[in-house]
């Protein structure tokens, strides 16, 4: 059999996916004089905005916030059209950064990274595609994002449907549509509860099969006043720099105070105001929300008083009434999502202690009870933070596999680097902030960081850089003891990856907050990348 292999190409570096990291990491490898080749598994830029295509798909972070800053121009000439951009005009923005800044030439797409094996002769990375193209690079930097690998349920007969069925991080470019149609949607999750209230409104009739209710808030979405985006790209600096010294990375009116140090009319009055105030704002309440109990207990009673107000039906109030502390997942920020229920063609099934047995030809079964549908809408999340990374087979020093290393739960150094594996990187790794801040706000900072440390390599005529044991083994228990300190660590959740049958139990990020972690990567760099061999 004749070898049908490329000759391989060689670069300073192949930096694996093209969404938000991979297309900023592309660009400040090219300022540095570097040669990268991004590869990407869709056909286009875009990363979570190129998959979740699904109905109500959009940011829960201020579009003004969730942007690029490294471009003054690009700040100022891009316009956003909402307070909470729907996906097809982030996927606008991505391309609009790709064409502006002409990273399409050096982005494969269609091409999915299937190994990378550390050649310890020559100090590069082997990578390989499903396309047997091969590489040969200094550094192999992992921008494969922390919401990418969808989690399909195990149900028994899942195959035996004959109805389309989709997954919310998978769905159809073309869109789908279900007027008329008898809809079944598994989850109650943050794409749910976005895609709820709008195939409610095209559907016959909706399904939803919830195991666990989640806490969500009104995002009070609403087209932008062209004053208010005036002010804020006259004065983008200051909102910027404001939003870096909050402990989510992006700006939200945070309320210094402690509960504990308020008066009860005080805190009724901030509850309601940050209610109004809608979206994540609701995290920058009190200063002790994640760790004094009282306080959280009062903000979850406020929300669940909400949600009964909301509902009319009293038992599927309860139903969607969370029983865990308030921020146990991440706050979701929806509209008209609990309203929804009251419509007469969507019924709310519990599943969470009798689930579901199994889908059959014509629709599933749980208990001993059968429900038709025409179509079935998987909305059951994505293996967080690690489910990308064990998808490629991942060879470090000795032969040593990422995947084996980490199936007692990710290691890392500062989310950036995993100990015997040289020259590879993770942006917004586990053991990094990521899913608890604005996440192009901690994936500027990450690739920045990586960028000086390849920069200063350079300058020094180092070879390879790798995290150290000590260093790891220090940052992982100080990941472990911020999480044990907070409430967060008490329940079950994707942070911990417990959506995934079999996964281990391990607070995946930092939750110390991004402006301690990055003092920390600072201090790191200023004292000659301390935690790192250089060779």
């Amino acid at each position: 059999m004749s070898d049908q292999r490329t000759p391989t190409q060689t670069l300073d570096a192949v930096v694996v996916g093209a969404g938000f990291a991979g297309l900023y990491m592309l660009h400040r490898l090219r300022q540095l004089g570097f040669s990268a080749r991004v590869i990407e598994a869709g056909s286009g830029a875009g990363g979570t905005w190129f998959w979740n295509r699904y109905p109500g798909a959009r940011v829960d972070i201020e579009s003004m916030q969730y942007s690029y800053q490294f471009s003054e121009e690009l700040q100022q000439e891009w316009q956003w059209s909402e307070r909470y951009a729907p996906q097809a005009e982030l996927l606008a923005y991505i391309n609009h950064v790709v064409e502006r800044f002409d990273l399409a030439r050096d982005i494969q797409f269609n091409t999915r990274v299937i190994s990378a094996v550390f050649d310890e002769a020559d100090s590069r990375w082997q990578v390989t595609t499903d396309g047997n193209d091969r590489f040969n690079a200094r550094f192999c930097i992992m921008a494969t994002g922390c919401l990418s690998a969808a989690n399909k349920p195990d149900i028994k007969g899942i195959d035996s449907f004959k109805g389309p069925t989709y997954h919310t991080g998978e769905w159809p470019h073309d869109g789908v549509d279900f007027t008329g149609k008898r809809v079944g949607i598994i989850g109650t999750g943050s794409s749910a509860i976005q895609a709820i209230p709008e195939i409610a409104r095209q559907a016959a009739h909706l399904t939803v099969f919830q195991r666990t209710p989640t806490f969500s808030v009104p995002a009070r979405n609403a087209p932008l006043d062209p004053e208010y985006v005036k002010s804020v790209k006259q004065n983008y600096a200051a909102l910027r720099k404001t939003a870096k010294q909050q402990f989510v990375a992006f700006d939200t009116k945070a309320n210094e105070k402690a509960a504990t140090d308020m008066s009860a009319e005080e805190i009724k009055v901030e509850l309601e105001r940050r209610w109004e105030m809608g979206g994540l704002n609701f995290y920058g309440g009190f200063a002790d929300l994640l760790v004094n109990q009282h306080t959280n207990d009062m903000v979850a009673d406020f929300v669940r008083e909400k949600i009964a107000q909301k509902v009319k039906n009293p038992a599927t109030a309860a139903l969607l009434t969370p029983k865990v502390i308030f921020a146990c997942k991440r706050l979701c920020a929806d509209t008209d999502y609990f309203e929804t229920y009251n419509r007469d063609n969507v019924l709310l099934v519990d599943i969470s202690t009798t689930p579901i047995a199994e889908i059959a030809s014509e629709g599933l079964t749980v208990a001993d009870k059968a429900y038709a549908f025409d179509a079935l809408v998987f909305a059951t999340g994505f293996d967080a933070m690690t489910g990308s990374l064990n998808k490629i087979d991942i060879r470090g020093s000795g032969g040593n596999t990422l995947k084996d290393k980490w199936s007692a739960g990710p290691r890392t150094y500062l989310g950036l680097c995993s100990a015997g594996f040289p020259n590879l990187f993770t942006i917004s790794g586990p053991g990094s902030p990521s899913v608890f801040t604005n996440m192009v706000t901690s994936i500027e900072q990450h690739v920045e960081y990586i960028g000086d440390i390849i920069a200063y390599m350079g300058k020094q005529k180092l070879s390879t850089i790798d995290a150290t044991q000590e260093a790891e083994d220090a940052w992982v228990d100080h990941v472990n003891e911020v999480a044990g300190g907070t409430l967060v660590n008490s329940c079950s959740s994707w942070y911990l990856g417990a959506n995934i049958p079999g996964k281990q139990r391990v607070f995946m990020p930092y939750i110390g907050g991004f402006p301690p972690y990055v003092e920390k990567c600072n201090e790191v760099a200023k004292n000659g990348y301390e935690g790192f061999a250089l060779k």
